[in-house]
């Protein structure tokens, strides 16, 4: 997991409140700083493997994550616009989008792109804009796919 995950995990726990640290630590704040609290989370799953084996560490993660776990995201939205379009062609058995630059502009510093995307099977095609490739890529194959799943043009 992430150190801020772990750490949002240790505040809901008030955890900062029992840490025993250092003169240093206790002058700086420590007990509120992700990097300890996270520390903390990791050093109590440890403590419960090292305490009750693979099983007590095994519950004590599913106890201090039950919150996270239960409001994980639905896998398909975790998936970029360009995969997701790109699987949705497959299960239906067609070729994947022609992605295809129309327009660059602007110093090598800040460029902008404009890209289409386009199914080659059928007169179906969505433009967008970015500050990179992937951005506008991204965003087309997204317009593209809301377009297939609405059935529009």
């Amino acid at each position: 997991m992430r150190e801020r995950s772990l750490a949002a995990i240790a505040r809901r726990l008030d955890l900062g409140e029992h840490l025993r640290l250092g003169e240093g630590e206790l002058k700086s704040g420590g007990w509120r700083r992700d990097s300890v609290l996270a520390d903390a989370v990791e050093a109590l799953v440890a403590a419960a493997y090292l305490d009750g084996g693979f099983e007590a560490a095994q519950q004590t993660c599913r106890a201090l994550f039950a919150d996270e776990l239960a409001n994980l995201p639905d896998a398909e939205t975790l998936k970029d616009p360009k995969t997701r379009l790109q699987e949705w062609l497959q299960a239906r058995s067609r070729p994947l989008p022609l992605y295809e630059v129309l327009a660059e502009s602007g110093p090598a510093h800040r460029r902008f792109f404009k890209v289409r995307a386009s199914l080659t099977d059928e007169d179906r095609w969505a433009e967008a804009s970015g500050n990179s490739r992937r951005v506008a890529e991204q965003q087309a194959a997204s317009d593209l796919l809301a377009s297939l799943a609405d059935g529009a043009h």
